[in-house]
């Protein structure tokens, strides 16, 4: 039989990384990745038969590249914290692996909580990534909204992914910051030059895409909130840039 390595990464995730870790022992094993955590994250890691490896943080390809290269098995399931697979996922992933063929990874669908309240608009609903795949074709790339560059066929999962990202207003700000800061260096490296259109206009865009075009709206003030700290992490994405570039 096929076996599975399910990789978690962390950094102070002690309120969630529980919820994960149950989720994920349906793997042969599970490892998790952690950017030296400062909460209980470690401790509550260490009290399960989860393998802890250690690394500091420089982006999210680097690190999940490096977590992947130390597992035992080719077949991968990545699990963030602030996510839990059902039992009928579970068992799906377990037959799709076993009967994949020619197919080297599979999209899953994610249904997104924002403060326990599923969001269905505010472009949730198109919310899907390759979760589950080999390792031998599957690479990932890019610093920020990294993605898995393939050599080979992709599938689809029925089942979706639990996504509670949203835990405290404080937290999810400097998620926010943190990945306007990696996206604006990657913008910096590719000689990205700004313009009030990058600060004035392409905000103003992110907002109505999400609150119009995706129909935020319909998620009542969940879908403004969303919709509005997506526009302004666009906009600090490029004062960021606009900082780099003068040395500011």
């Amino acid at each position: 039989m096929t076996k599975i390595t399910a990789i978690i990464p962390t950094l102070n995730e002690e309120e969630r990384i529980q919820n994960s870790l149950k989720s994920a022992e349906f793997a042969d094993e599970v490892i998790v990745i952690d950017s030296y955590s400062t909460d209980r994250t470690v401790d509550i890691v260490k009290q399960s038969d989860a393998i802890l490896l250690q690394r500091k943080f420089d982006d999210f390809s680097s690190q999940k590249n490096f977590a992947i290269d130390k597992a035992s098995n080719d077949w991968i399931v990545w699990i963030d914290a602030d996510e839990v697979l059902t039992t009928e996922l579970q068992e799906e992933i377990r037959k799709a692996i076993r009967n994949a063929g020619d197919i080297v990874g599979f999209y899953i669908y994610r249904i997104f909580f924002f403060k326990g309240k599923r969001m269905r608009y505010t472009g949730m609903q198109n919310d899907k990534l390759i979760r589950v795949f080999n390792r031998k074709y599957c690479r990932y790339k890019g610093k920020i909204h990294e993605k898995i560059h393939t050599e080979g066929k992709l599938g689809f999962l029925k089942h979706k992914i639990l996504h509670y990202s949203y835990i405290g207003f404080d937290r999810y700000i400097v998620k926010l910051h943190q990945h306007a800061t990696l996206k604006a260096e990657e913008l910096y490296e590719q000689g990205i030059l700004i313009t009030p259109f990058h600060i004035v206009i392409k905000p103003i865009a992110r907002f109505v895409k999400h609150y119009i075009v995706k129909l935020g709206f319909l998620d009542g003030f969940y879908g403004f909130i969303i919709s509005f700290a997506l526009s302004y992490g666009v906009l600090v994405r490029y004062i960021k840039l606009w900082s780099l570039r003068r040395n500011f």
